[in-house]
């Protein structure tokens, strides 16, 4: 892997490469990977677990134990635990969504996949989630198309798409908004 990635020059780059690394070296990338998707699951669903993370308020002892008894809680293997104990010592957590997202794109990339991130007004069924694979795939020359899904009731309707530097915003939200300027506009 090339390290001359704009994804390196970041904190959270720079972590996740180095797992990536070591979960390469060991053969655990599979299961780190699956322990981060894990992770970031129980972050999205928790709103506590997400100010333990961002907030530094909490020392990083306290920090260090919070996140142990989670990885604990959660069944994460020792690679991950050791990994999430060094964060959290290095005052790092607050990145941690980004290094998940980060080591995600790495092992997508060694796969040969494309990720995408898709935000929707409302949870995507099976079929919906099938065509768009299809339809990002066509975009992507052909490769396989990685999708974290996101829903933000804001958007009101439609999708935004973000793969690669490009980004699709078919949001009702967006429309409004820009038929809103065009109205202004016609005063």
């Amino acid at each position: 892997m090339a390290t001359d990635d704009p994804m390196m020059a970041s904190v959270a780059g720079r972590y996740a490469f180095a797992l990536f690394e070591l979960a390469s070296e060991q053969r655990q990338l599979r299961e780190v990977e699956q322990d981060l998707v894990n992770l970031q699951n129980m972050l999205d669903g928790s709103e506590d677990l997400r100010r333990l993370v961002r907030s530094p308020v909490f020392t990083a002892e306290d920090q260090s134990r919070a996140i142990a008894a989670v990885a604990e809680r959660a069944s994460l293997g020792a690679l991950t635990v050791n990994f999430l104990k060094l964060i959290a010592r290095n005052r790092r957590l607050f990145a941690l969504s980004d290094m998940i997202k980060s080591f995600r794109a790495l092992a997508a990339r060694l796969r040969g996949e494309v990720s995408a991130d898709v935000t929707s007004a409302h949870p995507l069924g099976d079929a919906q989630l099938q065509a768009l694979k299809d339809a990002l795939r066509t975009s992507a020359g052909g490769k396989e198309v990685q999708i974290n899904t996101r829903v933000d009731a804001n958007l009101l309707g439609g999708l935004i798409v973000k793969m690669g530097s490009r980004m699709i915003d078919s949001s009702l939200r967006t429309r409004l908004n820009n038929l809103k300027i065009a109205m202004k506009g016609t005063g």
